[in-house]
Formats: structure tokens, C-alpha cells, sequence
């Protein structure tokens, strides 16, 4: 299964491991995918002398990683393959202590509280590319609380169980058989959610607050780029982020970037942490911001957990997140027919009918991507005409199953209860409403600042966005603000790089002036 250069690629990566690791197998004779798991995983065990497979009769599909024989916590119900090949790797040099996205003391200690027994299942799909952060997340909670166990499982072996569930989209997170989490999702935030769920040994860490020249908050271009560009005039720089990379780790290719024809997003991520690194700015990842305060010229930044971060300069570059339709319906119904990522949750709708409201590029470009899995697809656009390039709207209307309805409103989501049959739209000209019977709906309309936590402390507009004037101030002196998350139009990554560079330079010149 794994060609010898992949072997040969392994092998390095395996060859520090101070732990032998054994993938204690149980799987039936007749299941269809045992000779596909037993040759992954014994592929990957000739890479090492301290990996080893261990089979043994099961009544379907599974296996669990064992360090010195000892159970880790971690098992998977699933052939890691696709994308979940890295959460296999991964899982390994977590255990030995190796792992490139093991989390630092003060997030660690956290998990390390958290009130067990906690028993974590995630239905996943590989073909998700969301899954992977979300798997990789919760085994390493695993790995670090002997009170946390988690098992990843592929919904497609395991269909009637996935079926049983009512899943309509990945990766989907059940903690002891209740729903906790839909969707992508950072460290920080599932964190968060399973300390709201079952508390913690200890209360919030309350210490010093950390003092820097300048906190950058956000870690996607724009944030990145104003690390690089502050740490290079030899400040003091703080990142604090959910993960560097921010929302570009969610696409899937990148053409437009000047000077580098064709990258992912995940390549690109990996890039902008790389750079950052070179530097001497202290990367905070799987951190959300609570809090925002003023104390004379300095700026207190508060995050989940009790930590504090000061600077006399504050530069927001959160971004933004895929906007809702925040219609009756549509929150009860996420997860359960409402998706966002048709990449994702497109395998759950093949051969049904789906709605894709918002006919923008993300909007079209996801009809285009549904029509080869799904029945028929209707795209449904508030305007009387499309915004999506011309090159998209040619190959959507040569497609003999999208339809594409113009000034159209969705006005309400319907549910069954357990899943969306339809949709009721409204035709802005006519004024008349109709239900269209359909079995889900793709969200495409574009983003939303995560302004939230700001929007106390800085002006922003109806939006959202955070008002900056051309040298990225914002009305708080010391406060700066840059890329998606501010009113600065046209939503690129290589904007957000050069708004971001130069919220930086701004900074700088404002403290070399004494302004701040």
C-alpha cells in the first residue's frame, strides 16, 4: 500500500522513538476493509523497529495504539488512510512526545484538569479535510488525561451506525453519546466546550500578565505578516491564535498568490508559521480572546484560561468565518442538513437534492463541486444577478442538474426534526413565498468579521468589520486592526499579507513618534 519512497520517508521520521508502540488490532474475518487495514498498518510497522501490529479476531473493525502495552486512549474504528493518514503518524509521535502539534504547558495543564471519565467519538469522513484538526485535537486530550479516551470513525464503514445518528455532516463529535460538536473545529474551542461540559480539576490559572511591545491576535496572512514585520524591527512580539494559518488551512487550492503559481492551504499555513519562526515572536496557538482592556497606554489581553497578555500596540487580525442565513431553522438544523463545507459533507447528499445558497464563487464553485455527487442542485441568490466570475456561471449553467433561481430570499429552514426537507424561499419581486422539498442546504454567502470580543473597545461598521483608516488605525490609539476582519475591501490573502505588514510599520512608527 505504501510506495518505498513513503517507507523510506517514515523511516526518518520514526527513528527517534524511545517508546515501542504496538496497533492492537480486532476485526472480523469476513469485514471487507481487513486485508486494506492489515496492510496499512503493517506497512507502517516496517518502518520502525519499535512499531508492531498485533491482530487478533473482532467482531468488525478497529484498533487501538498501545505505548509499552499500555492502552494510550487513542483508537480508531476506521482505515486511516486519505487524509486521517497523518492523524495515524501523528498519534504515534504525540505518545513519544514528538509531535509537531502537541500543545504548550499552560494549554497541556488544562487538558490535564478537565473532570473524567470523558468518552470522545468522532464520526469522520476521509475525504474531510476539516476532520483531521478536529481527530488530531482530541487525541492528543487523550494522550495527555489518562481520563480521556477518544476513538475516530469512519462513517462510511460504519454507515448504519452513522445512519442511526441522523449525521448529515462531518466531522461530528459525541461526548458519553451526546452530540458536543458539528463542523470544523480548533483546539482551543473543543477545549472550551469540554470544560464547559464537564469542569475542571482546578479553576482558571491566574498569574503576571506577559509583557510584550506588540500582540498580534490572529495567525492567518494578516496576523502573520504583522508578526514577521514587528519581530523584524527587533520588537517584542506575542501571536495569540486559535492555529497559525487561520481560515486558509480551509482551502483547498491557491492560485492567485503572486510569485507562487499553485499551493494548498494547509502548505501555505505550514509556510507562514516556518517564517514566523525564523523570528523571535512567541507563538501562543489554541488561544481564544475573552477580553479586551485599556490601562493608560497599555493593552490587556485576556484568553480562555486565565492568561494574560499586555503591549502598549494590539493589532487584530482575526479574520472572518462563514456567514449564516440566521433564519428560523437554520441553528437546529447544522449538522443535521445545514453545512457550510461542501468538500466535507457532499459524500452525505449523493444521489439527493441540496440547496446552495449564495451565488458568489465559494457559492458557485460548491454547486459545480455538488453536481457530480448529488441528484440535482438549486442555487438560490438574494440578487438579481450572480457575483461569481463568468468562467463559473458558463461551466455551472452547462450542467444538466443546477438550477440557479435569482432574487431569491431564504426565509426558513424545515425540519423534520431530525433532519432539512426543505426550504421556504421568497421571490423579491413578486413578494411570493414557496417550500422547495429538498434533503440539504450548503451556506455560501459569504464571511462575517470575527469581531465579537472587539467590538467594545474599537468602532467597527454595520458589518462588523473594524473601521481603519489607510495606515491601519484604528480609533483607539496603539489599537490596529488588518486583513478580513476591517472594512477594507476585497477579501485576499495577499491583502491581508500586505494590510497586515503594514498595521506593523504603522505601529512601529507610531512608537518611535511617542504616540504609543
Amino acid at each position: 500500500m505504501l510506495d518505498a519512497a513513503l517507507k523510506e520517508q517514515l523511516q526518518g521520521i520514526f527513528a527517534g522513538l524511545a517508546h515501542r508502540y504496538t496497533f492492537d488490532v480486532a476485526v472480523a474475518e469476513q469485514h471487507e476493509s481487513r486485508n486494506e487495514l492489515l496492510e496499512l498498518l503493517n506497512d507502517v510497522s516496517t518502518t520502525s523497529d519499535r512499531l508492531s501490529t498485533e491482530v487478533r479476531s473482532g467482531n468488525a473493525l478497529e484498533f487501538e495504539l498501545l505505548k509499552d502495552g499500555e492502552k494510550t486512549g487513542v483508537k480508531f474504528r476506521a482505515v486511516p488512510n486519505g487524509h486521517e493518514f497523518t492523524s495515524l503518524l501523528l498519534a504515534v509521535l504525540n505518545a513519544d512526545g514528538k509531535g509537531k502539534n502537541l500543545p504548550d504547558d499552560f494549554i497541556a495543564h488544562r487538558v490535564k484538569s478537565l473532570k473524567g471519565p470523558i468518552r470522545l467519538t468522532t464520526y469522520m469522513s476521509l475525504t474531510c479535510t476539516n476532520c483531521p484538526d478536529v481527530v488530531q485535537a482530541l487525541n492528543v486530550m487523550a494522550l495527555l488525561n489518562p481520563s480521556i479516551t477518544h476513538e475516530a470513525v469512519d462513517g462510511a464503514i460504519y454507515q448504519e451506525e452513522a445512519d442511526a445518528l441522523k449525521l448529515q455532516g462531518v466531522p461530528a463529535v459525541f461526548a458519553d453519546g451526546e452530540l458536543l460538536h458539528v463542523g470544523r473545529g480548533e483546539f482551543g474551542e473543543l477545549l472550551s466546550k469540554l470544560e464547559e461540559r464537564y469542569g475542571s480539576e482546578q479553576s482558571a490559572v491566574s498569574s503576571a500578565p506577559r509583557e510584550y511591545d506588540v500582540i498580534v491576535v490572529g495567525g492567518g496572512p494578516a496576523g502573520s505578516a504583522a508578526a514577521i514585520y514587528s519581530a523584524r524591527k527587533g520588537l517584542k512580539v506575542a501571536v495569540l491564535a486559535e492555529r497559525i494559518g487561520g481560515q486558509v488551512k480551509e482551502t483547498l487550492g491557491i492560485e492567485n498568490l503572486i510569485s507562487v503559481p499553485k499551493t494548498t492551504g494547509d502548505e501555505l499555513a505550514d509556510n507562514l508559521k516556518r517564517h514566523i519562526q525564523e523570528y523571535s515572536a512567541d507563538i501562543f496557538e489554541h488561544r481564544i480572546v475573552e477580553k479586551v482592556e485599556l490601562e493608560g497606554k497599555n493593552k490587556v489581553v485576556s484568553v480562555a484560561g486565565g492568561e494574560k497578555f499586555v503591549a502598549p500596540a494590539l493589532i487584530v487580525a482575526t479574520g472572518a468565518s462563514w456567514r449564516r442565513l440566521n433564519v428560523p431553522g437554520e441553528k437546529d438544523s447544522i449538522g443535521k442538513g445545514v453545512a457550510f463545507c461542501p468538500h466535507c459533507d457532499g459524500p452525505f447528499y449523493k444521489g439527493k437534492h441540496v440547496a446552495v445558497v449564495g451565488g458568489g464563487n465559494s457559492g458557485i464553485e460548491a454547486a459545480i463541486d455538488l453536481a457530480g455527487i448529488c441528484s440535482k442542485v438549486t442555487v438560490f441568490e438574494f440578487l438579481d444577478e450572480l457575483k461569481a466570475d463568468k468562467v463559473l456561471q458558463e461551466k455551472a449553467a452547462s450542467l444538466p442538474n443546477v438550477e440557479i433561481f435569482l432574487h431569491s430570499q431564504t426565509t426558513e429552514v424545515l425540519s423534520n426534526g431530525e433532519k432539512v426537507v426543505g426550504l421556504r424561499v421568497k421571490d423579491r419581486k413578486t413578494g411570493q413565498e414557496r417550500v422547495v422539498d429538498l434533503d440539504g442546504v450548503f451556506v455560501q454567502i459569504g464571511l462575517a468579521a470575527n469581531s465579537g470580543v472587539f467590538k467594545d473597545v474599537v468602532a467597527t461598521n454595520r458589518f462588523g468589520e473594524i473601521e481603519v483608516d489607510t495606515h491601519c488605525r484604528t480609533n483607539v490609539p496603539g489599537i490596529y486592526a488588518a486583513g478580513d476582519v476591517t472594512t477594507v475591501p476585497y477579501k485576499q490573502i495577499i491583502i491581508s499579507m500586505g494590510e497586515g505588514a503594514k498595521a506593523a510599520l504603522t505601529a512601529f512608527d507610531d512608537r518611535i513618534r511617542g504616540v504609543i
